[in-house]
Protein backbone atom coordinates (compact mmCIF):
# COMPACT_ATOMS: atom_id res chain seq x y z
CA UNK A 1 0.00 0.00 0.00
CA UNK A 2 1.36 3.33 -0.92
CA UNK A 3 0.13 6.11 2.12
CA UNK A 4 1.09 9.87 0.33
CA UNK A 5 1.99 11.50 -2.65
CA UNK A 6 5.88 11.60 -1.15
CA UNK A 7 5.98 7.58 -1.61
CA UNK A 8 3.55 7.53 -5.12
CA UNK A 9 6.59 10.18 -6.49
CA UNK A 10 9.26 7.63 -4.83
CA UNK A 11 7.72 4.37 -5.68
CA UNK A 12 7.36 5.75 -9.45
CA UNK A 13 10.86 7.13 -9.55
CA UNK A 14 12.35 3.46 -8.81
CA UNK A 15 9.95 1.84 -10.89
CA UNK A 16 10.91 4.25 -13.78
CA UNK A 17 14.91 3.29 -13.10
CA UNK A 18 13.78 -0.38 -12.95
CA UNK A 19 12.20 -0.18 -16.12
CA UNK A 20 14.56 1.77 -18.38
CA UNK A 21 17.11 -0.63 -19.36
CA UNK A 22 14.38 -3.38 -20.76
CA UNK A 23 12.51 -1.26 -22.44
CA UNK A 24 14.20 -0.94 -26.11
CA UNK A 25 14.81 -5.06 -25.95
CA UNK A 26 10.95 -5.50 -25.15
CA UNK A 27 10.08 -2.53 -28.24
CA UNK A 28 11.99 -4.03 -30.51
CA UNK A 29 11.15 -8.09 -29.88
CA UNK A 30 7.56 -6.96 -29.19
CA UNK A 31 7.72 -8.77 -25.51
CA UNK A 32 4.72 -7.90 -23.83
CA UNK A 33 5.78 -6.42 -19.70
CA UNK A 34 3.36 -8.61 -18.23
CA UNK A 35 6.43 -9.37 -15.28
CA UNK A 36 7.03 -5.51 -15.42
CA UNK A 37 3.30 -4.74 -14.56
CA UNK A 38 2.99 -7.03 -12.14
CA UNK A 39 5.93 -5.43 -10.46
CA UNK A 40 3.98 -1.95 -10.67
CA UNK A 41 0.92 -2.91 -9.47
CA UNK A 42 2.82 -5.07 -6.63
CA UNK A 43 4.13 -1.63 -5.22
CA UNK A 44 0.31 -0.13 -4.86
CA UNK A 45 0.90 2.06 -7.00
CA UNK A 46 -2.31 1.59 -9.40
CA UNK A 47 -4.88 2.30 -6.36
CA UNK A 48 -3.33 5.61 -5.30
CA UNK A 49 -6.39 7.44 -6.16
CA UNK A 50 -8.33 5.17 -4.07
CA UNK A 51 -9.96 7.52 -1.97
CA UNK A 52 -8.88 7.74 1.69
CA UNK A 53 -11.88 7.11 2.80
CA UNK A 54 -12.15 3.84 1.18
CA UNK A 55 -8.43 3.44 2.35
CA UNK A 56 -6.40 4.84 -0.63
CA UNK A 57 -4.07 7.32 -0.82
CA UNK A 58 -5.91 9.59 -2.95
CA UNK A 59 -3.21 11.67 -4.01
CA UNK A 60 -3.14 15.13 -6.44
CA UNK A 61 -3.38 15.10 -10.01
CA UNK A 62 0.09 17.23 -9.36
CA UNK A 63 1.41 13.65 -8.25
CA UNK A 64 -0.68 11.29 -10.65
CA UNK A 65 0.75 13.60 -13.80
CA UNK A 66 4.30 13.13 -12.45
CA UNK A 67 4.26 9.57 -11.75
CA UNK A 68 2.98 8.84 -15.35
CA UNK A 69 5.86 11.62 -17.10
CA UNK A 70 8.22 9.43 -14.87
CA UNK A 71 7.03 5.92 -16.15
CA UNK A 72 6.97 7.31 -19.73
CA UNK A 73 10.15 8.85 -19.78
CA UNK A 74 11.51 4.61 -18.98
CA UNK A 75 9.01 3.17 -21.08
CA UNK A 76 6.30 5.21 -22.71
CA UNK A 77 4.23 1.62 -24.10
CA UNK A 78 4.67 0.57 -20.10
CA UNK A 79 3.09 4.00 -19.01
CA UNK A 80 0.33 3.84 -21.45
CA UNK A 81 -0.96 0.50 -20.29
CA UNK A 82 -2.15 1.86 -16.93
CA UNK A 83 -4.08 5.07 -18.21
CA UNK A 84 -7.23 3.55 -18.73
CA UNK A 85 -7.24 2.54 -15.56
CA UNK A 86 -6.95 5.41 -14.14
CA UNK A 87 -9.82 6.88 -16.17
CA UNK A 88 -12.32 4.12 -15.10
CA UNK A 89 -11.55 4.33 -11.14
CA UNK A 90 -12.27 8.11 -12.13
CA UNK A 91 -15.66 6.93 -13.50
CA UNK A 92 -16.64 5.13 -10.29
CA UNK A 93 -15.64 8.14 -8.27
CA UNK A 94 -17.95 10.47 -10.29
CA UNK A 95 -20.94 8.29 -10.75
CA UNK A 96 -20.48 4.94 -8.87
CA UNK A 97 -23.14 3.87 -6.12
CA UNK A 98 -21.78 4.01 -2.69
CA UNK A 99 -22.06 -0.34 -3.20
CA UNK A 100 -20.25 0.18 -6.05
CA UNK A 101 -17.41 3.05 -5.07
CA UNK A 102 -17.24 0.01 -2.12
CA UNK A 103 -16.42 -2.98 -3.92
CA UNK A 104 -14.54 -1.89 -6.96
CA UNK A 105 -12.43 0.34 -4.70
CA UNK A 106 -11.60 -2.75 -2.86
CA UNK A 107 -10.48 -4.57 -6.23
CA UNK A 108 -8.14 -2.01 -7.28
CA UNK A 109 -6.91 -1.85 -3.58
CA UNK A 110 -6.28 -5.88 -3.84
CA UNK A 111 -4.14 -5.28 -7.01
CA UNK A 112 -6.70 -5.92 -9.10
CA UNK A 113 -6.51 -4.05 -12.42
CA UNK A 114 -8.85 -2.33 -14.92
CA UNK A 115 -8.43 -2.02 -18.84
CA UNK A 116 -10.70 -0.47 -21.34
CA UNK A 117 -13.18 -1.51 -24.17
CA UNK A 118 -13.75 2.02 -25.38
CA UNK A 119 -13.07 2.73 -29.13
CA UNK A 120 -14.96 1.29 -31.67
CA UNK A 121 -13.34 1.29 -35.91
CA UNK A 122 -15.57 2.08 -38.69
CA UNK A 123 -17.94 3.95 -36.93
CA UNK A 124 -18.56 8.04 -38.03
CA UNK A 125 -16.94 9.04 -35.60
CA UNK A 126 -15.26 8.73 -32.20
CA UNK A 127 -18.30 8.68 -29.80
CA UNK A 128 -20.85 6.78 -32.46
CA UNK A 129 -20.86 3.89 -29.79
CA UNK A 130 -22.60 0.94 -31.14
CA UNK A 131 -21.82 -1.54 -28.66
CA UNK A 132 -25.25 -2.62 -27.22
CA UNK A 133 -26.38 -2.87 -23.43
CA UNK A 134 -29.33 -4.84 -23.47
CA UNK A 135 -31.91 -4.67 -20.57
CA UNK A 136 -32.58 -8.62 -19.41
CA UNK A 137 -36.03 -10.01 -17.85
CA UNK A 138 -34.04 -10.61 -14.57
CA UNK A 139 -32.56 -6.88 -14.29
CA UNK A 140 -29.24 -7.62 -15.72
CA UNK A 141 -28.13 -6.77 -19.01
CA UNK A 142 -26.67 -8.91 -21.99
CA UNK A 143 -23.63 -6.74 -24.11
CA UNK A 144 -22.64 -7.33 -27.30
CA UNK A 145 -20.28 -5.32 -29.55
CA UNK A 146 -16.67 -4.78 -30.88
CA UNK A 147 -14.01 -2.48 -29.33
CA UNK A 148 -10.59 -1.42 -30.81
CA UNK A 149 -7.38 -0.46 -29.41
CA UNK A 150 -8.52 -1.47 -26.40
CA UNK A 151 -5.09 -0.88 -24.39
CA UNK A 152 -5.16 -2.51 -21.46
CA UNK A 153 -7.36 -5.38 -21.53
CA UNK A 154 -5.06 -8.39 -22.26
CA UNK A 155 -3.54 -7.35 -18.71
CA UNK A 156 -6.63 -6.60 -17.17
CA UNK A 157 -8.37 -8.55 -14.35
CA UNK A 158 -11.32 -5.93 -14.75
CA UNK A 159 -12.94 -4.50 -18.22
CA UNK A 160 -14.68 -1.51 -18.67
CA UNK A 161 -16.85 -1.33 -21.89
CA UNK A 162 -18.45 2.21 -22.99
CA UNK A 163 -21.67 1.15 -24.33
CA UNK A 164 -25.27 2.71 -25.53
CA UNK A 165 -28.32 1.26 -23.85
CA UNK A 166 -31.88 1.05 -24.98
CA UNK A 167 -32.10 4.55 -24.02
CA UNK A 168 -29.62 4.74 -26.32
CA UNK A 169 -27.35 6.94 -23.35
CA UNK A 170 -23.53 5.63 -22.46
CA UNK A 171 -23.31 3.37 -19.59
CA UNK A 172 -19.57 1.99 -18.59
CA UNK A 173 -20.49 -1.75 -17.77
CA UNK A 174 -17.32 -3.30 -15.47
CA UNK A 175 -17.26 -6.80 -17.00
CA UNK A 176 -14.16 -9.50 -15.35
CA UNK A 177 -12.07 -10.55 -17.86
CA UNK A 178 -13.14 -14.20 -17.62
CA UNK A 179 -16.92 -13.28 -18.45
CA UNK A 180 -18.16 -16.31 -20.85
CA UNK A 181 -18.56 -14.22 -24.48
CA UNK A 182 -16.03 -11.75 -23.78
CA UNK A 183 -12.41 -12.20 -26.21
CA UNK A 184 -9.60 -10.42 -26.14
CA UNK A 185 -6.82 -10.67 -29.03
CA UNK A 186 -3.62 -9.39 -29.42
CA UNK A 187 -3.93 -8.09 -32.83
CA UNK A 188 -2.09 -4.13 -32.26
CA UNK A 189 -0.03 -3.81 -35.27
CA UNK A 190 1.39 -0.27 -34.27
CA UNK A 191 4.39 0.85 -35.34
CA UNK A 192 4.78 2.70 -31.97
CA UNK A 193 3.58 1.77 -28.47
CA UNK A 194 4.25 -1.77 -30.22
CA UNK A 195 3.72 -3.61 -26.17
CA UNK A 196 0.67 -2.22 -25.04
CA UNK A 197 -1.39 -4.83 -26.32
CA UNK A 198 -4.02 -2.79 -28.00
CA UNK A 199 -5.86 -5.11 -29.66
CA UNK A 200 -9.49 -5.96 -29.87
CA UNK A 201 -12.37 -7.02 -27.57
CA UNK A 202 -15.15 -8.64 -29.03
CA UNK A 203 -18.56 -9.53 -26.71
CA UNK A 204 -21.16 -11.48 -27.11
CA UNK A 205 -24.37 -11.52 -25.59
CA UNK A 206 -22.03 -10.96 -22.45
CA UNK A 207 -24.17 -11.40 -18.90
CA UNK A 208 -23.71 -8.16 -17.18
CA UNK A 209 -25.57 -7.79 -13.69
CA UNK A 210 -27.07 -4.34 -13.46
CA UNK A 211 -24.85 -4.00 -9.74
CA UNK A 212 -21.67 -3.38 -12.64
CA UNK A 213 -22.89 -0.59 -14.79
CA UNK A 214 -22.61 2.68 -13.88
CA UNK A 215 -24.67 5.51 -16.04
CA UNK A 216 -21.41 7.71 -17.25
CA UNK A 217 -23.79 9.57 -19.10
CA UNK A 218 -24.89 11.79 -15.86
CA UNK A 219 -21.11 12.51 -15.87
CA UNK A 220 -21.46 14.88 -18.21
CA UNK A 221 -24.73 16.84 -17.62
CA UNK A 222 -23.00 19.17 -15.14
CA UNK A 223 -18.90 20.34 -14.44
CA UNK A 224 -16.91 17.32 -14.74
CA UNK A 225 -13.42 16.57 -14.88
CA UNK A 226 -13.17 13.01 -16.29
CA UNK A 227 -11.67 14.62 -19.32
CA UNK A 228 -9.57 16.85 -18.05
CA UNK A 229 -7.74 13.90 -15.81
CA UNK A 230 -8.19 11.41 -18.89
CA UNK A 231 -6.42 13.86 -20.95
CA UNK A 232 -3.78 15.10 -17.97
CA UNK A 233 -2.43 11.52 -18.18
CA UNK A 234 -2.08 11.35 -21.97
CA UNK A 235 -0.20 14.97 -21.93
CA UNK A 236 2.44 13.60 -19.09
CA UNK A 237 2.87 10.62 -21.16
CA UNK A 238 3.50 12.59 -24.15
CA UNK A 239 6.43 14.88 -21.73
CA UNK A 240 7.79 11.16 -20.38
CA UNK A 241 8.59 10.52 -24.16
CA UNK A 242 9.97 14.02 -24.41
CA UNK A 243 12.41 13.87 -21.39
CA UNK A 244 13.36 10.31 -22.21
CA UNK A 245 14.44 11.31 -25.58
CA UNK A 246 16.14 13.92 -24.90
CA UNK A 247 17.97 12.34 -22.38
CA UNK A 248 19.36 9.81 -24.37
CA UNK A 249 19.58 12.06 -27.31
CA UNK A 250 22.57 13.86 -24.75
CA UNK A 251 24.04 10.58 -23.99
CA UNK A 252 24.72 9.58 -27.18
CA UNK A 253 26.00 12.88 -28.15
CA UNK A 254 28.62 12.50 -25.00
CA UNK A 255 29.40 9.05 -25.20
CA UNK A 256 29.57 8.18 -29.18
CA UNK A 257 29.07 11.33 -31.38
CA UNK A 258 32.23 12.44 -33.52
CA UNK A 259 32.67 16.00 -33.04
CA UNK A 260 31.94 17.43 -37.53
CA UNK A 261 35.41 18.28 -38.84
CA UNK A 262 35.32 21.81 -39.51
CA UNK A 263 34.12 22.52 -35.56
CA UNK A 264 37.60 22.28 -34.65
CA UNK A 265 36.92 20.63 -31.06
CA UNK A 266 38.00 17.78 -30.16
CA UNK A 267 34.23 16.42 -28.80
CA UNK A 268 30.84 16.94 -30.47
CA UNK A 269 29.57 18.12 -26.63
CA UNK A 270 32.05 20.87 -27.33
CA UNK A 271 30.18 22.11 -30.54
CA UNK A 272 28.69 25.41 -30.26
CA UNK A 273 26.00 25.02 -32.22
CA UNK A 274 25.59 21.26 -31.06
CA UNK A 275 25.25 22.95 -27.82
CA UNK A 276 22.65 25.26 -29.14
CA UNK A 277 20.43 22.73 -30.40
CA UNK A 278 20.46 21.52 -27.16
CA UNK A 279 19.49 24.39 -25.44
CA UNK A 280 16.70 24.91 -27.79
CA UNK A 281 15.20 21.08 -27.36
CA UNK A 282 15.68 21.69 -23.29
CA UNK A 283 13.49 24.61 -23.52
CA UNK A 284 11.16 22.24 -25.32
CA UNK A 285 11.20 19.76 -22.79
CA UNK A 286 11.03 22.44 -19.87
CA UNK A 287 8.32 24.05 -21.25
CA UNK A 288 6.17 20.78 -21.53
CA UNK A 289 6.92 19.96 -17.80
CA UNK A 290 5.86 23.33 -16.81
CA UNK A 291 2.95 23.46 -18.62
CA UNK A 292 1.99 19.57 -17.47
CA UNK A 293 2.42 20.85 -13.66
CA UNK A 294 0.07 24.20 -14.30
CA UNK A 295 -2.60 21.95 -15.59
CA UNK A 296 -2.71 19.33 -13.10
CA UNK A 297 -2.58 22.27 -10.29
CA UNK A 298 -5.70 23.50 -12.46
CA UNK A 299 -7.15 20.43 -12.40
CA UNK A 300 -6.71 19.99 -8.59
CA UNK A 301 -7.84 23.41 -7.60
CA UNK A 302 -10.89 22.23 -9.64
CA UNK A 303 -11.60 18.90 -7.90
CA UNK A 304 -11.19 21.20 -4.61
CA UNK A 305 -14.34 23.57 -5.47
CA UNK A 306 -16.00 22.63 -9.11
CA UNK A 307 -17.65 24.64 -11.13
CA UNK A 308 -18.73 25.59 -14.51
CA UNK A 309 -15.46 28.30 -14.07
CA UNK A 310 -12.84 26.08 -12.60
CA UNK A 311 -13.62 23.13 -14.91
CA UNK A 312 -13.20 25.26 -17.85
CA UNK A 313 -9.91 26.21 -16.60
CA UNK A 314 -9.00 22.65 -15.89
CA UNK A 315 -9.65 21.84 -19.45
CA UNK A 316 -7.85 24.66 -21.02
CA UNK A 317 -4.88 24.34 -19.04
CA UNK A 318 -5.05 20.48 -19.62
CA UNK A 319 -5.67 21.26 -23.51
CA UNK A 320 -2.50 23.37 -23.62
CA UNK A 321 -0.41 21.49 -22.26
CA UNK A 322 -1.57 18.58 -24.38
CA UNK A 323 -0.81 20.35 -27.30
CA UNK A 324 2.37 21.34 -26.46
CA UNK A 325 3.85 18.13 -24.99
CA UNK A 326 2.94 16.62 -27.94
CA UNK A 327 4.46 18.67 -30.69
CA UNK A 328 7.86 18.69 -28.24
CA UNK A 329 7.97 14.94 -27.84
CA UNK A 330 7.40 14.72 -31.71
CA UNK A 331 10.51 17.47 -31.94
CA UNK A 332 13.07 16.52 -29.95
CA UNK A 333 12.87 12.54 -30.87
CA UNK A 334 13.32 13.81 -34.42
CA UNK A 335 15.85 16.07 -33.33
CA UNK A 336 17.54 13.08 -31.56
CA UNK A 337 19.11 11.87 -35.51
CA UNK A 338 20.06 15.34 -36.19
CA UNK A 339 22.25 16.03 -33.04
CA UNK A 340 23.66 12.20 -32.82
CA UNK A 341 24.77 11.82 -36.51
CA UNK A 342 24.38 8.90 -38.96
CA UNK A 343 24.98 5.93 -36.16
CA UNK A 344 21.71 7.07 -34.35
CA UNK A 345 19.43 5.98 -37.80
CA UNK A 346 20.98 2.10 -36.98
CA UNK A 347 18.15 0.08 -36.77
CA UNK A 348 20.20 -2.47 -33.49
CA UNK A 349 20.21 0.72 -31.66
CA UNK A 350 16.23 1.20 -31.69
CA UNK A 351 16.70 5.13 -31.19
CA UNK A 352 13.81 5.46 -33.58
CA UNK A 353 11.37 3.71 -30.45
CA UNK A 354 10.95 7.12 -28.79
CA UNK A 355 9.49 8.86 -32.36
CA UNK A 356 7.68 5.96 -32.92
CA UNK A 357 6.12 6.38 -29.65
CA UNK A 358 5.28 9.67 -29.74
CA UNK A 359 3.81 9.66 -33.34
CA UNK A 360 1.75 6.64 -32.82
CA UNK A 361 0.88 8.33 -28.94
CA UNK A 362 -0.03 11.94 -30.51
CA UNK A 363 -2.62 10.52 -32.32
CA UNK A 364 -5.21 9.84 -29.63
CA UNK A 365 -7.22 12.96 -30.70
CA UNK A 366 -5.77 15.78 -32.82
CA UNK A 367 -4.20 19.07 -30.98
CA UNK A 368 -5.75 21.08 -34.03
CA UNK A 369 -9.67 20.99 -31.81
CA UNK A 370 -7.58 21.51 -28.67
CA UNK A 371 -5.94 24.86 -30.19
CA UNK A 372 -9.47 25.54 -31.08
CA UNK A 373 -10.80 25.55 -28.06
CA UNK A 374 -8.03 27.67 -26.76
CA UNK A 375 -8.64 30.29 -29.11
CA UNK A 376 -12.79 30.89 -28.95
CA UNK A 377 -12.01 30.50 -24.54
CA UNK A 378 -9.43 33.50 -24.88
CA UNK A 379 -10.88 35.56 -27.67
CA UNK A 380 -14.76 35.28 -27.03
CA UNK A 381 -14.95 33.68 -23.12
CA UNK A 382 -16.59 29.60 -24.82
CA UNK A 383 -15.55 27.60 -22.22
CA UNK A 384 -14.71 24.03 -23.85
CA UNK A 385 -17.26 21.57 -24.11
CA UNK A 386 -18.15 18.81 -22.05
CA UNK A 387 -17.84 15.65 -24.12
CA UNK A 388 -14.94 14.13 -22.24
CA UNK A 389 -11.80 14.78 -24.15
CA UNK A 390 -10.70 18.23 -23.02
Amino acid sequence: MIRDDAEALRTAAELAEEFRPGASGRDARRELPRAELDRLTATGLLAVTVPAEHGGADVSAVTLAEVFRLLASADASLAQIPQSHFAYVNVLRQQGSPEQRAFFFAEVLGGRRFGNAQSEAGTKHLQDIRTRLVAADDGSYLLTGVKNYSTGALFADWIPVLARADDELLHVAYVPADAPGLTVTDDWDGMGQRTTASGTVELADVVVPAAHVVPHHLTFTGPQLHGSMAQLLHAAIDAGIAAGALAEAADFVTTRSRPWFESGYETAAEDPLLIQRFGELALRHRAADALLATAARAVDTARGDLDDDSAAEASIAVAAAKAYAGSAALEIADALFEVSGTRAALDGLNLHRHWRDARTHTLHDPARWKIQHLGRYVLNGTRPPRHGLL
